[in-house]
């Protein structure tokens, strides 16, 4: 007998405010801009891809295609979308920063 599977979608389990939080912390932690790119596509299927869209002030497809595998969002549409979903963008010293070598002195 063949096994059937249903679709896995993260959308799906992203249910809280708790739950997205942890989830976009985890992906950020991986250090991976794409796995980042595509937390907030997850969430913002979670919610609503049309209001999102409409706050951040893009269109539907726009959204679409900046969160999608193949789209390379401005740092601009990145932060509106943040901004949509009550996100903020922070830069902070990394965990283990990586201090430039400086030459030897003689």
């Amino acid at each position: 007998m063949a096994e059937t599977f249903s679709r896995y979608d993260t959308a799906d389990y992203l249910n809280s405010e708790e739950n997205i939080r942890l989830y976009l912390q985890a992906c950020q932690d991986e250090g991976d801009p794409a796995l980042i790119l595509a937390a907030l596509g997850d969430i913002a299927r979670a919610r609503s891809m049309t209001v999102l869209a409409k706050e951040a002030g893009l269109t539907r497809a726009g959204l679409y295609k900046a969160l999608s595998a193949e789209g390379n969002p401005s740092f601009a549409t990145v932060a509106a979308i943040a901004k949509a979903l009550g996100l903020q963008i922070k830069i902070q010293p990394a965990t283990t920063p990586k201090a430039p070598q400086l030459p030897a002195d003689n």
